[in-house]
């Protein structure tokens, strides 16, 4: 910070806006405004400083997940930190005491005293000739980072200045006044929370509250919900037949199809799903959304037969078996609705959908697009009622945030990581074992966990499970069990609730899990494979982006090798598909920079994994008549014409300029 430069913003911020400055260290007000937001500036200032002291009243976990890549960072280049709070009003959760503790390099004070408040909220720099603070409404939340209507202002001074001297005067006497953080307080203050009185949450938007809570739960539909449900009955006013639903996992497809179906009366339904395991939950979420009795619901699986119930709920499995599907009269069902209907380009399906004659066919998907050119859009006429993507519901708050951290998975003597032709023998070494320990503690949750790690093998899964089990976390043995495809489905379902109970912590396993199975509870993804589509890392993700009572965010820990695909990562969390690198650059430095994406979610990569994530940009060709030749298919299928390049712009799909130009 130059003096002079320092002086000059002096005076265009408070003598005259007419003096010619540089306007790095003018005062602002930050309030949380477009890009004028408490995260950004705090990472600013982070960027440029020696040390900093947080004098915060409230912190979140959520919080410090976004900020936890940036304070890493920090203190490995040298800088210091201390971070003040309390237990004031008991509004701190211990999980978030914890996470602060596990800061490594930061010196962490509280504030015990009941008998006075705590509520400061500022944030001081040290910089290499001054002093910046931002003081002023935001605690350590992310709404208060990013989202709430705040006032804060940052100011800079040089050592001399007299608020300078305050500020030091200020820090000193918090200091002087805290205690040093421990484990043993954290323990004796987690009793005291544990008896707090206790708040009844209303309910939320995109999940259903337990019939056991009291809340009432006649479900109204989101603004969302509304939207999607208007344009259905519109298509179905204007006598089209068939229309698909395209909606990002965990935004609850299931209770908008139930909510559609209170919406359109129809004298009989059919839902149809890929895995016995949906229909139960299926049917219960119906019930709870239609609030009809239990004899109007029936299920075709297996032996049952219940064809005569308003509401039957099946699995195509049953459906095609020899001589199922000629059980059901054609025009049986007035109203049809196939869940997951991206599969939908199978001979099952098909015969099913050719068979059944009703007065309205909606389809349900996540991800239309497909690999093997069938035209899932044709099916359905090329009507799109409605499509809610991942980015804009995480905006829309369907979801809960997001947490990503790509770190560099372990390297060897030899300067190696694992790429797609490791041995087994490198995939469960010791060493990347302790390595994926170390950034489990690192990044993952203090608290419980419910975690799925993905492997790229089912020899990986088995082994590294058998290790794992063996290892502890934050002082806790792991608790894992590995699921493949070779187990049965009563044994996928048993070991799943052990995770929901809280009796694991981790569930390995290869694929089986990239959709159709529900844990709301998850809140942590472990990737320890390479990103071989877009698809599956969204669906694998999506995993745990599911709304759930207790749960703010989600964590997600991907251990990036050595893979040629790694430029696959940024166009997955981004939901960027332009083909334009320097656009996938500016959205992985930008990120950086902002500190958060779509909504309340942040993506950080440590050093190494960011350029690795740069270098795989660089050396891949993304305009490729191959990938240009599939987006040109996709849109053809998607519209069921010839595309133009402003349908590509209309779609945000590939950059107009990319085709245009290639």
């Amino acid at each position: 910070m130059k003096r002079e430069a320092l002086r000059a913003d002096t005076a265009f911020g408070f003598l005259d806006r007419q003096t010619a400055s540089e306007q790095l260290h003018h005062p602002v007000l930050i309030s949380n405004d477009d890009e004028n937001t408490m995260l950004r500036r705090i990472l600013d200032e982070l960027r440029r400083s020696r040390s900093f002291l947080f004098s915060v009243a409230f912190v979140t976990t959520d919080a410090l997940a976004m900020l936890k890549q940036p304070l890493l960072d920090f203190v490995a280049a040298g800088g210091t930190g201390r971070i003040v709070t309390s237990t004031y009003l008991n509004f701190n959760a211990p999980d978030a005491l914890r996470e602060l503790l596990a800061l490594p390099g930061i010196e962490v004070y509280a504030h015990l005293d009941p008998k006075r408040g705590f509520h400061s909220k500022g944030y001081v720099f040290d910089q290499e000739l001054g002093t910046t603070a931002i003081i002023g409404s935001s605690n350590l939340t992310s709404n208060a980072l990013l989202r709430n209507r705040e006032w804060n202002l940052r100011f800079s001074a040089l050592p001399e200045g007299d608020i300078a001297e305050q500020l030091r005067t200020a820090v000193d006497r918090q200091i002087d006044e805290a205690v040093v953080l421990t484990h043993e307080l954290i323990d004796a203050y987690a009793i005291e929370y544990a008896q707090r009185p206790q708040l009844v949450a209303a309910p939320v938007d995109g999940f259903l509250p337990p019939a056991s809570s009291g809340i009432p739960t006649t479900i109204v539909p989101n603004s969302m919900q509304e939207e999607a449900l208007e344009r259905i009955e519109r298509l179905r006013l204007a006598g089209e037949r068939r229309a698909l639903v395209i909606s990002a996992t965990g935004t609850g497809k299931t209770i908008l199809g139930a909510l559609e179906v209170r919406q359109a009366k129809p004298r009989k339904m059919l839902f149809v799903v890929h895995r016995e395991q949906i229909v139960d939950k299926a049917l219960s979420e119906f019930r709870r959304v239609l609030e009809e009795p239990a004899d109007q619901f029936g299920k075709f699986v297996a032996q049952r037969r219940e064809l005569d119930r308003r509401y039957v709920f099946a699995t195509i499995q049953s459906i095609s078996r020899p001589g199922a599907l000629e059980e059901i009269e054609a025009a049986g069902f007035d109203y049809v609705m196939i869940d997951e209907v991206h599969r939908s380009g199978s001979r099952t399906y098909r015969e099913m959908i050719d068979r059944l004659t009703p007065d309205f066919l909606l389809g349900l998907t996540a991800t239309p697009e497909r690999t093997d050119a069938v035209d899932v859009f044709e099916l359905f006429d090329h009507n799109v009622a409605y499509e809610i993507r991942l980015q804009a519901a995480l905006e829309a708050d369907m979801l809960v945030p997001f947490h990503y951290y790509g770190v560099q998975d372990f390297q060897y003597e030899d300067g190696t990581t694992v790429d797609e032709t490791a041995q087994l023998s490198r995939l469960v070494a010791p060493e990347r074992v302790h390595h994926l320990l170390r950034m489990i503690e690192a990044y993952g949750h203090k608290g419980e966990v419910r975690g799925l790690i993905f492997c790229s093998r089912v020899e990986e899964a088995r082994e590294l499970n058998e290790l794992l089990n063996l290892s502890a976390v934050n002082g806790q043995r792991l608790r894992t069990e590995a699921l493949t495809g070779a187990q049965s489905q009563q044994e996928r379902t048993a070991v799943v609730e052990r995770l929901e109970n809280g009796e694991l912590d981790y569930i390995l396993t290869v694929d089986i899990f990239n959709e159709g199975i529900d844990i709301p509870s998850l809140n942590q993804v472990v990737m320890m494979r390479q990103t071989q589509s877009r698809i599956i890392f969204t669906q694998q993700l999506g995993r745990g982006l599911r709304l759930a009572e207790g749960k703010d965010h989600l964590r997600v820990i991907d251990f990036i090798g050595n893979y040629t695909n790694n430029y696959m990562i940024p166009m997955a969390l981004f939901g960027d598909s332009s083909l334009n690198k320097d656009q996938l650059r500016r959205q992985v430095l930008g990120a950086q920079t902002a500190g958060a994406i779509s909504g309340l979610s942040s993506v950080n990569f440590d050093e190494i994994s960011r350029d690795a994530i740069l270098r795989s940009i660089s050396e891949t060709n993304l305009d490729s008549l191959a990938n240009l030749k599939t987006a040109y298919r996709e849109m053809h299928q998607r519209l069921g014409q010839q595309p133009w390049l402003m349908d590509f712009a209309r779609f945000e799909t590939v950059d107009p300029v990319v085709l245009a130009t290639a």
